[in-house]
């Protein structure tokens, strides 16, 4: 077997097209990244299943090689009233150490489709008959060069 933790291994070996992830790697990092983000503790969210995976080889302004990367897409619900307790706006930091702030907007999954969104789950994502609708295969179609152009 390949290199990788004990850990990363396991949760590679859980994956299945038609079983959620519940890998505590994966969810340690999201846990993470949405406190970052979000100020949101997950445990406060309900679900956390991993919804789609979408393989990400596209070319970048810059001489920097393509990376590869998987990008997983977690779904979380929340009510309103912690909605209303969340962060409001981001701090992105820049090159020159400056911040540059973005307005988070809460909008519903329906109006997704044509929204800039990356990775590019906009469609699949207002397709979904309700917001806990199943998904039945998470993987989605790659985003490579043939059908996405960084702006």
């Amino acid at each position: 077997m390949g290199g990788g933790s004990a850990d990363e291994r396991s949760c590679l070996h859980e994956f299945s097209r038609t079983r959620p992830l519940r890998c505590s790697l994966y969810q340690q990092a999201l846990a993470r990244e949405l406190s970052e983000e979000l100020d949101l503790d997950i445990d406060q969210a309900e679900g956390g299943d991993l919804l789609w995976v979408v393989d990400q080889r596209v070319t970048r302004p810059g001489p920097t090689l393509p990376p590869r990367k998987l990008h997983l897409i977690y779904r979380l619900h929340i009510t309103p009233e912690l909605r209303a307790t969340l962060a409001e706006v981001e701090l992105d930091e820049l090159p020159d150490g400056s911040h540059e702030t973005g307005v988070i907007e809460w909008i519903d999954y329906r109006k997704t489709a044509e929204l800039p969104i990356f990775p590019p789950v906009g469609p699949a994502l207002a397709a979904l008959p309700d917001p806990r609708a199943a998904v039945t295969d998470a993987a989605l179609p790659p985003v490579t060069d043939e059908n996405y152009t960084w702006v």
